[in-house]
């Protein structure tokens, strides 16, 4: 054991920089798997939890007024009913501005779907016109338990007297209205009702909505959402910032297990007689094995503790959501158990490829074998000798074919150093496309900035006036959104109307044409994915009592609502009901406007009447994406300095045997530390342009992939510039010569005697 722990304290102070950038390596890689750990956590348990606690309904439905919706009761498979509640729609207004909510009342608190009091408490009977707000909603109104919310319009004041939260979808500005709960006295004037159903098996939760939609009639069903849809929302964007950090984890600790082999495997190469040595005064092969096993398994559990210790001390206070999903995730069960299977599990990762390399290590025999004068493989090739032929620089020529003489060497070290950086390609790929929503969002389909919705006192026209009246305000498409049902009455989607023949909407296609003939429509692709169809099939669906039949002609890019959206011209619409009017403006501004700018003003010019939102961008919640991007290749970069280091290492011992041979042809010093340099930037520029052309198909293959998951739909990746790539590469392959030209000059001035050693 002391002999062992000798070499390895040997071999350690040999290498201290490969060490170093392992143990950093192996560091980064297990936070970042800890991180999507907790990510993961943080994006279902919370959603979870209060969907326990309050008993939530499996299935939401919205109803006429009239509806006997309390018949719901009775069917099979129903556990428990909440409701059913009036309903009304409301525009409440606050110091903190606006919001579109839904007010339910409520006589007491319900025992399905039941409200979890966060501050203040619920509604006492001596307070008639309070009211108990969910928290998302109170988070946009800026308001706390004793404010006081205004009705646009009319006289009438409402109290907070709580905040809760609900395992109901929750509230977008602009897209879904926020839930407020209120005693009936509150909802004089229901326009429905609200109806919640807790099931026995949640499993059939298609089949529930479609027995409760066949009891009280198509024309009866507002709206459905079920608690997938729900749990799918609330996990949002915290679970692909978890599936990022994993996929890029779980790829760095591939890369890294491969560096470790075939630094190695490059230093048996080196030290064959050393190991012979060893072997030949009483180590067993076992014990060979054991001391690069022990060497670069403390490597990696030095890496590893230091990360779960760092995430564990320090994961809370990073900001945004990384931070706040490290501190819930501490809170949650298993977290233990994640804390020491993650770091063991890249420590065992990185043991086996060590253990795999090492074994070769056993294998060296006690007597040294005399190494071949030349390889077989090492005779110029003829494209070689006709270059020299040709008076190309000597150096070029012997340094390009020193690094592809052996074929399944020179692979093995190009393909170790190309998969960091095709996993760099990979996360700058990402970066793009999330910039992509920033800087061209009318190319991801979110064509306009603002959506707007004037009271009922505002007809069409004096609305569009008063919109189209702001200089920045380029065009204003009317519109109308209303929940469909779907074949099979299992669910409902969205269907809009926007815009018109004369004036269309600029929706954003990724397949077929835009929508101009009478019943032709575009649909998103978790519209598409839901109900089985493609581009040009026919699709029936159900609006109240009243059949709309379109044709699907286009897929557009849709952001919102989980891509469960098939969209029309108002015309369109209009045709089965001519009474329809606009109850939506979607706004697009001229270039450089300021959204917000514009926003204040048009809610200034509607004195009260309009309530003007920014769209929602998907984007605005990935920002913490970018930090994460950022560290992945800071990581990458560290596996892939360990790489190139162990390539330039190899590089310089074998070329020690060459050195006699290129000093008597002539060679001087500089010329054959230039033949060391040419075969490391070969290697890199050779692993550059493998990256290159194997990681720009994945990434736009994984962000399509994950945009057609996500409903949003393939067609909204866009690749790194040429102007970001070339410096890369140009920097990869720069880099490469500059860190091999220390070592290689000072082998090329080595003296006589040390040569002849390294050759015999």
């Amino acid at each position: 054991m002391r002999a062992t722990l000798r070499w390895a304290h040997s071999d350690l102070r040999t290498h201290r920089g490969e060490a170093l950038f392992l143990v950093l390596a192996t560091a980064g890689i297990v936070a970042s798997l800890l991180l999507a750990t907790a990510l993961f956590g943080y994006a279902t348990n919370p959603w979870q939890r209060v969907f326990t606690q309050a008993r939530g309904a499996h299935v939401t439905l919205h109803t006429t007024a009239s509806a006997d919706a309390g018949r719901l009761a009775g069917l099979d498979g129903v556990e428990s009913v909440a409701g059913p509640y009036p309903t009304a729609a409301l525009t409440l207004a606050s110091a903190g501005g606006r919001a579109s909510v839904e007010l339910r009342g409520t006589p007491a608190e319900p025992e399905v779907g039941r409200p979890l009091i966060t501050s203040g408490h619920w509604l006492d009977p001596a307070t008639p016109d309070g009211v108990v707000l969910e928290s998302r909603l109170a988070r946009a109104l800026l308001t706390a338990p004793g404010d006081t919310l205004t009705v646009p319009g009319t006289a009438r004041e409402l109290t907070v007297v709580g905040v809760a939260d609900s395992a109901e979808p929750r509230y977008r500005p602009g897209e879904r209205a926020g839930l407020v709960w209120a005693l009936p006295s509150a909802v004089p004037d229901p326009g429905g009702r609200v109806v919640g159903l807790r099931l026995t098996d949640p499993g059939d939760t298609g089949y529930a909505v479609q027995r409760a939609v066949t009891e009280l009639g198509a024309g009866a069903i507002g709206e459905v959402a079920t608690w997938q849809q729900a749990r799918a929302e609330a996990q949002g964007d915290n679970r692909l910032l978890g599936q990022v950090l994993g996929l890029f984890g779980l790829g760095a600790l591939a890369a890294a297990g491969f560096a470790v082999h075939g630094a190695i495997a490059t230093r048996i190469r080196g030290h064959l007689r050393d190991i012979s040595i060893l072997k030949a005064i009483g180590f067993t092969p076992g014990q060979v094995v054991r001391v690069f096993l022990i060497q670069h398994l403390g490597y990696a559990l030095l890496g590893a503790v230091a990360a779960a210790v760092l995430t564990e001390a320090l994961g809370g206070a990073v900001p945004g959501r990384l931070g706040d999903a490290a501190d819930v995730w501490q809170g949650l069960p298993g977290h233990t158990a994640a804390l020491f299977a993650v770091p063991a599990g890249a420590v065992l990762f990185i043991g086996a490829t060590t253990g795999l390399a090492a074994w070769r290590a056993g294998r060296v025999p006690p007597v040294p074998v005399p190494r071949p004068a030349a390889p077989p493989a090492g005779r110029l090739t003829g494209v070689a000798r006709r270059a020299l032929g040709a008076r190309v620089p000597p150096a070029l020529v012997l340094g390009w074919h020193k690094a592809f003489t052996r074929r399944s060497r020179s692979l093995g070290a190009v393909g170790r150093l190309a998969l960091p950086l095709l996993l760099i390609v990979v996360a700058l790929s990402a970066w793009t496309t999330i910039d992509r929503f920033h800087s061209s969002p009318e190319q991801v389909g979110l064509p306009t900035a603002l959506s707007v919705r004037a009271d009922a006192s505002l007809g069409d026209r004096e609305t569009r006036a008063l919109l189209e009246r702001d200089p920045q305000v380029a065009a204003a498409y009317p519109g109308v959104e209303v929940a469909a049902l779907v074949p099979g009455q299992t669910a409902t989607i969205a269907l809009r109307g926007l815009g018109t023949r004369a004036e269309p909407y600029p929706f954003t296609l990724a397949e077929g044409r835009p929508a101009h003939g009478p019943d032709e429509a575009v649909a998103g692709q978790g519209l598409l994915d839901l109900l089985h169809v493609r581009v040009g099939d026919w699709v029936r669906m159900t609006v109240g009592d009243q059949p709309q039949i379109l044709h699907i002609v286009g897929r557009s890019i849709e952001p919102e609502n989980a891509g469960r959206t098939i969209s029309t011209s108002l015309d369109t619409l209009r045709a089965n009901d001519p009474g329809l009017r606009p109850a939506l403006y979607q706004l697009r501004l001229d270039p450089g406007a300021d959204p917000a700018a514009v926003a204040e003003r048009l809610t200034a010019a509607g004195r009260g009447h309009l309530d003007v939102h920014a769209v929602a961008n998907p984007a605005d919640g990935l920002s913490p994406l970018r930090a994460v991007v950022l560290g992945l290749i800071v990581v990458l970069a560290l596996i892939g300095l360990i790489e190139l280091l162990t390539a330039i290492g190899g590089t310089v011992r074998e070329g020690e045997r060459d050195l006699l041979a290129l000093k008597a042809i002539g060679l001087t010093p500089r010329q054959i530390t230039a033949v060391t340099v040419t075969a490391t930037a070969g290697t890199a520029l050779a692993a550059v342009l493998l990256a290159m052309a194997l990681g720009l198909p994945l990434a736009h293959w994984l962000i399509d992939a994950q945009g057609r998951s996500s409903g949003i739909g393939a067609g909204i990746a866009r690749l790194p510039s040429p102007a970001l790539l070339v410096p890369l590469g140009a920097a990869a392959v720069l880099g490469a010569a500059g860190l091999a030209a220390l070592p290689a000059a000072r082998a090329a001035r080595r003296r006589l005697a040390d040569t002849l050693s390294a050759v015999t």
